[in-house]
């Protein structure tokens, strides 16, 4: 009889995390470095497709020869009172494991100590007039705390080049010129939202949303889309007038007088728009307030914050008459939780075709999630009018 082979050990168990996964500065100095170029994506966890598509654009942008360090910390600076700190989810290991799967070498999650090893700082950097607009004043002190934490992550990681996502719109601005004004050798470059097949933007606090609460959420989307779409049929009737022979107030009376209501009144749009400055900016606030104010008489009713049609350059209000691009962003409340999204306009003419379905529409298949070259996002070529479904740093 054969000898009862001796049990043999089991084998090691897989690494919890199947990349560096560091938590101290020393940890991450010590990383090499490879031959091309380090991007960074900052997080503060709970990662989803939004987040992915930050990574593999950043790693489309590096190449086989860079390096891609992503950066998973909540920080306590960037939260008020009253705000969700301590509800804010931690999902370190399933973070890791996503942003990996996208394309990251490194994952770095500090604790709030190696963060800030003296407590909060007594020095911080502070935003200026843009942050106290919009973001800044619904959350007094906020962009400071942003900056003042991509300022020391941005020192820690060393980057040449850090994504950001442009659903943080106003954050992805101040970020920008933060770099610009301070001389960071760094280029910051911002990824177009990721939005669920519903229209949705991702964010992490969606997860907070209970079904009704989502279908009141989608007016966000909704109304941003109502604004583009208006702005569409805006233009294409000063195209219309632009292209007549004849005044088209005249033509507008003449089919009255026959009795072509239907085609006068085409006509009268034609000829309103014709007249005086271009109405884009009041015309787009006026379509996605309607549809806001549908929706603060649903059941869960949705309670805004602010709607604001800005200039990119500082986020203050742009006028009638305004020519080239615009913000439009809402910030509002479903329940208890906090949504904001934006969609970018262009007034005067056409944006490219492929940068209007980048930046406008729903994908088909979002950043320091408050706090992403444009890279490319899974949204179809042709954006529907309104999200489909029923009726949302970093955020």
């Amino acid at each position: 009889m054969s000898p009862t082979p001796a049990p043999q050990p089991s084998p090691d168990p897989a690494p919890a995390h199947p990349a560096p996964l560091l938590h101290t500065a020393a940890a991450l100095r010590d990383l090499p470095r490879r031959g091309g170029a380090r991007a960074v994506v900052m997080t503060m966890g709970a990662l989803h497709e939004g987040h992915a598509t930050l990574v593999r654009t950043a790693r489309r942008r590096v190449g086989p020869d860079g390096q891609v360090v992503v950066t998973v910390f909540v920080n306590p600076l960037q939260f008020g009172a009253g705000e969700d700190l301590d509800r804010y989810p931690r999902t370190l290991d399933a973070d890791v494991e996503l942003a990996v799967a996208a394309g990251a070498e490194v994952v770095f999650a500090p604790s709030v100590e190696e963060v800030y090893p003296g407590g909060e700082p007594q020095i911080r950097i502070a935003a200026g007039p843009m942050g106290t607009r919009l973001e800044g004043a619904s959350r007094p002190g906020h962009f400071d705390g942003v900056l003042t934490v991509v300022a020391k992550l941005l020192h820690l990681t060393a980057p040449d080049i850090a994504f950001f996502g442009e659903k943080d719109a106003q954050q992805l601005a101040v970020i920008t010129r933060m770099a610009a004004d301070l001389n960071f050798p760094v280029e910051i470059v911002g990824v177009p939202t990721v939005r669920e097949d519903d229209g949705l933007a991702l964010s992490s606090r969606n997860r907070y949303l209970s079904s009704p609460e989502r279908r009141t959420a989608l007016a966000l989307s909704a109304a941003l889309f109502a604004a583009r779409d208006r702005l569409t049929a805006e233009e294409a009737l000063r195209a219309r007038a632009a292209s007549a022979g004849h005044p088209a107030q005249d033509r507008s009376a003449a089919l009255a007088a026959i009795g072509e209501d239907r085609a006068a009144a085409d006509a009268h749009a034609v000829a309103y728009a014709a007249a005086g400055p271009p109405h884009g900016p009041s015309v787009a606030r006026a379509a996605a307030r309607a549809v806001l104010e549908d929706a603060a008489h649903l059941d869960p009713p949705l309670a805004l914050d602010y709607l604001a049609l800005v200039d990119p350059s500082d986020f203050t209000e742009i006028p009638d008459g305004y020519q080239g691009e615009g913000i439009l962003a809402v910030a509002a409340k479903v329940g208890t939780t906090r949504l904001i999204d934006n969609i970018r306009l262009v007034f005067g003419a056409p944006p490219p075709q492929d940068e209007a379905a980048h930046r406008a529409a729903p994908r088909s298949g979002g950043t320091m999630p408050d706090p992403g070259a444009p890279g490319t996002s899974a949204a179809p070529a042709t954006p529907p009018s309104t999200p489909q479904g029923p009726l949302g740093v970093t955020r």
